[in-house]
């Protein structure tokens, strides 16, 4: 297909666009957008969710070496909720910090910092002294991570059809689940031959093997290049279009006219007049989605020994969990491709917090117990991926890292009070099962939130999709 402006064609044959406005711009999205996937847009799909096995791996590795470390330095348990806490702060300010700066710099070079700031973070917590050191490194390494989180789901979406977009953004949060179980099986299997140093010695040597991976596979995103035009876009725009079995560009089309010449910047920019709505109720429902997760992916193990199951079978619970949340974000990912993602992920939450009232109540029963844990971990890790793939749908491309970040940054401090508030009410004498019902509310308080978003449906795409045929075909 080839793009023009007059009627003139270009003077060579070659398939080449001659842009010449930025209706054009549209154009070319509307034909990644509603033409199909190909092999290439998979396969950055695919290396987006490697990204995101180094978030599941860095959350879970302080629960995996928890009590081998608590040993070692014979810790209390406030020291040991301070080490486990101190990932999740960092990873909060890398969401809140760095992601924003991909929508400066672009997608590819903050992934790359990211991935080796975690990397050498992972590595350098094998030789710390202290627990002061190691918190100071699960800090490092949480940086990193929590901007490799938000701008791996930002490329997994802008590399996807409308159609799979959804779909595309949860498989890229398999790849949550993906790390947190295959590490923990791994960890296990280190633990069990040598110290704890050798998980931190495994996941940075995994995490640096991923950064050699991006930087010869991982390229820079298609609306980045074209909303930023950094140097060099425009080859570097038109290699990428080959790759996606497009025309190439004989030129770079007109920049888009700024909306007002006060524009706002940085975070700032998230509460311009058309996305003030939209950016509160994504920071709403990232906080509620995840206190409830992180609550249920934290607490589990610990709170069904206290019912009755023994240290084992709560730690099984756990990884059940985990595995759980691979079929989940899956099957989320495929209903999202015939509904309006924020109609089933209402849903999953409610399915959530019915599902955790019952938990506990029938820890008597194993199997009950196990089939309860694999079910709710389904339910609430596709409740965190659905808003993933929520994010990148509101913002446009020049804010859409930051907007990501922000959203994630505001959900991790959820993350981090879920624990904190757990133990109050423990102290309080609450029971493990008015606990979870407790929990509960926090996903019904997200179905809430989620409803609210006004985010256009699959009928309304295809009926702009069957518009644009028509008019091709005139």
């Amino acid at each position: 297909m080839k793009w023009q402006t007059s009627s003139t064609r270009p003077a060579s044959d070659d398939p080449v666009i001659a842009f010449a406005g930025t209706g054009q711009v549209n154009g070319l999205r509307a034909q990644l957008d509603h033409g199909p996937m190909t092999w290439f847009q998979w396969r950055v799909v695919a290396l987006c969710m490697a990204l995101s096995m180094v978030d599941g791996f860095d959350v879970m590795v302080m629960a995996f070496t928890a009590s081998a470390v608590s040993a070692h330095w014979q810790l209390s348990g406030a020291a040991l909720g301070f080490l486990l806490s101190a990932g999740l702060f960092g990873m909060a300010g890398g969401s809140l910090l760095l992601a924003p700066l991909a929508d400066r710099w672009g997608r590819r070079p903050l992934i790359l910092l990211c991935l080796m700031l975690a990397g050498l973070g992972m590595l350098a917590s094998v030789w710390s002294q202290t627990p002061a050191q190691l918190a100071a490194m699960r800090v490092l390494t949480g940086l990193g991570v929590g901007g490799i989180l938000a701008c791996s789901n930002v490329m997994a979406s802008e590399y996807a059809s409308q159609r799979w977009r959804s779909l595309a953004v949860t498989l890229q949060s398999t790849g949550y689940a993906l790390g947190a179980s295959i590490g923990g099986s791994v960890a296990l299997w280190l633990l069990s031959l040598y110290s704890w140093r050798s998980v931190f010695w495994f996941g940075g040597l995994c995490t640096l093997l991923i950064f050699l991976l991006a930087c010869l596979a991982l390229p820079e995103s298609l609306d980045f290049l074209l909303a930023r035009r950094p140097k060099a876009a425009l080859r570097r725009l038109n290699a990428l279009l080959v790759r996606l079995g497009q025309p190439v560009l004989g030129s770079l089309p007109l920049p888009a006219e700024a909306a007002s010449k006060t524009r706002l910047h940085g975070p700032l920019q998230l509460f311009a007049p058309g996305l003030r709505r939209a950016t509160l109720l994504v920071w709403l429902s990232f906080f509620s989605a995840m206190f409830g997760f992180y609550f249920v992916m934290s607490w589990t193990p610990k709170l069904l020994a206290s019912a009755g199951l023994s240290a084992e079978q709560g730690v099984t619970c756990g990884v059940l969990l985990s595995m759980g949340g691979i079929v989940g974000t899956a099957v989320l990912g495929l209903l999202a491709a015939r509904f309006a993602i924020h109609r089933v992920l209402v849903v999953f939450m409610l399915f959530s917090a019915v599902l955790l009232c019952f938990l506990v109540a029938n820890s008597g029963a194993l199997w009950l117990s196990y089939a309860l844990a694999l079910l709710i971990g389904v339910f609430v890790n596709a409740c965190v991926a659905g808003l993933y793939a929520i994010s990148p749908l509101v913002y446009g491309s020049e804010v859409r890292a930051t907007g990501m970040g922000w959203g994630i940054g505001v959900g991790r401090m959820g993350a981090i009070v879920a624990p904190l508030v757990a133990g109050s009410l423990l102290d309080a004498s609450w029971s493990p099962g008015q606990l979870y019902v407790g929990c509960s509310l926090a996903f019904v308080l997200g179905a809430l939130i989620v409803s609210m978003h006004r985010i256009q449906g699959l009928s309304a795409a295809r009926a702009e999709q069957d518009g644009m045929r028509t008019l091709r075909a005139r």
